[in-house]
């Protein structure tokens, strides 16, 4: 039985994934924990997520429940996800890191932690968005970058923070590196007034923000008389719940490490 602990149990995606570790055969819930100031410490885990009594209460105590947990998932904020990687690697815990928008800085703190512990991080934790990772990667390798442009469309909710998002950057990424460039030598993260023509070989991003839209990810080709379009559009956030515990179950027991879902998933 593997033990996953959740950090920010009270949030949208936190009560998500208590409830998907309770509902999942195999599994038991190590615990959840929250800020000091939320109102959902001291709570039952099973009634915060209308499951009913567990006997397991929010608390406040992340350090305990790393030690208590086989693996700990994290969608918090990213200077949450820094302290949260500090105590993986402390406590040899394998960690799962959904968060976003997360600092070149903050980036190299979850590297440095996987080096005691596996560390899977993923900008989004879905089986399609990853399948579309590997998609991207394999049309750039193979389309000139001089006759087919690169552009990234998203669309999230209006309360999303960060711009673009992780998976827009995900997905410029694979872009990049099946043209065997680096993304930041190349990107074009907005536009604005008179730019001027493209230049060749970039690859842009255009952001969305509206509704409670959940995730749209369009990755556009376009060349003088065709385009191609590989998208994916999320329609709930189960979808990002599931992989993130898959990914959990998946870690426990594997050497320290960064991984990806696509290791999860047996992409390559």
């Amino acid at each position: 039985m593997t033990k996953i602990g959740i950090v920010g149990c009270d949030g949208r995606m936190g009560q998500m994934l208590v409830r998907e570790v309770l509902d999942t055969e195999g599994l038991a819930l190590a615990g959840g924990v929250e800020r000091a100031e939320s109102d959902a410490v001291g709570r039952d885990l099973g009634e915060l997520v209308g499951r009913g009594r567990n006997g397991l209460a929010v608390g406040i105590d992340s350090k305990t429940l790393f030690e208590l947990a086989d693996a700990v998932i994290d969608f918090t904020a990213p200077a949450a996800a820094v302290e949260h990687a500090r105590l993986a690697a402390e406590t040899r815990t394998a960690l799962v890191v959904g968060t976003t928008g997360l600092t070149a800085e903050q980036e190299v703190a979850l590297r440095e932690a996987s080096a005691r512990t596996a560390v899977v991080w993923a900008p989004n934790m879905s089986v399609g968005v990853n399948i579309l990772l590997s998609l991207v990667e394999q049309v750039a390798a193979s389309l000139d970058a001089a006759t087919y442009d690169i552009e990234i469309v998203e669309m999230h909710h209006r309360h999303k923070v960060d711009a673009p998002s992780g998976t827009a950057l995900g997905l410029g990424r694979a872009a990049a590196k099946g043209r065997g460039v680096r993304l930041e030598e190349v990107w074009c993260k907005a536009r604005d007034g008179h730019t001027g023509a493209r230049q060749s070989g970039e690859i842009g991003f255009a952001t969305l923000r509206g509704g409670d839209v959940v995730g749209d990810h369009t990755v556009v080709f376009a060349a003088d008389g065709e385009r191609i379009e590989i998208a994916h559009k999320a329609s709930s956030r189960q979808i990002f719940a599931k992989g993130a515990v898959r990914a959990a179950r998946w870690a426990h027991g594997k050497p320290p490490g960064l991984y990806t879902m696509r290791d999860v998933l047996g992409l390559g």
